[in-house]
């Protein structure tokens, strides 16, 4: 069976409550629980325990990180998290340090990583329309893609030995949402790829 972390990242606000990314979380907990998954869920902005967050990355199979692009990045408070989380886990339960040794210091750096049997998923929601990514016409992220966007946040995840499974994008969600639309790509998508990938060794 497999165990699977959901961390819902949206930092609420008056303009965006966090209806969309709460969506998306439900609908994860409910597919995959259908596939067999046990499940377990954060929600960030409501508050959390650094050890018991340790703890379930450590337990967990699949990690998915749901939350919206802010200001080219995670939400402050999701960025918190990381940063007090995973380092939390730099003692060995989650990474040993950043895997460089004292004979050979300048060599391997962010490969100390202790959660090699796990894998992780981004889903995320932005303003900016799928038009705006992988094309060099578009003046503003000149032909990066939505990974290349979230490449620091990749870089996390593989610093404590994830592996990336494919990331899932909802676009324009503020100016011309297609709700309806987004969710039956999520559960595609969840279905896909989770069908897909063979279970991690026990």
């Amino acid at each position: 069976m497999q165990k699977t972390l959901i961390i819902n990242g949206h930092q609420p606000y008056d303009f965006s409550e966090g209806g969309l990314n709460s969506a998306f979380v439900e609908r994860a907990v409910a597919q995959l629980q259908e596939l067999g998954h046990r499940i377990q869920v954060t929600e960030v902005a409501k508050g959390y325990d650094v050890e018991a967050e340790v703890a379930r990355h450590q337990w967990a199979d699949n990690v998915i990180m749901q939350f919206p692009v802010n200001w080219m990045g995670v939400p402050w408070s999701f960025k918190k998290y990381i940063d007090e989380v995973y380092t939390a886990g730099l003692d060995g339960r989650m990474c040993a340090n950043d895997g460089r040794v004292a004979e050979n210091p300048k060599a391997n750096y962010g490969t100390g990583g202790s959660l090699t049997n796990g894998r992780y998923m981004m889903s995320v929601t932005f303003n900016a329309p799928r038009e705006a990514f992988d094309d060099a016409q578009e003046p503003f992220f000149r032909g990066a893609s939505v990974d290349d966007m979230l490449f620091p946040m990749h870089l996390n995840a593989r610093f404590v030995g994830l592996s990336p499974l494919p990331t899932f994008a909802a676009f324009d969600v503020m100016k011309n949402p297609e709700t309806d639309s987004d969710l039956a790509n999520w559960d595609a998508h969840l279905n896909t790829v989770f069908a897909a990938a063979a279970a991690p060794a026990a």
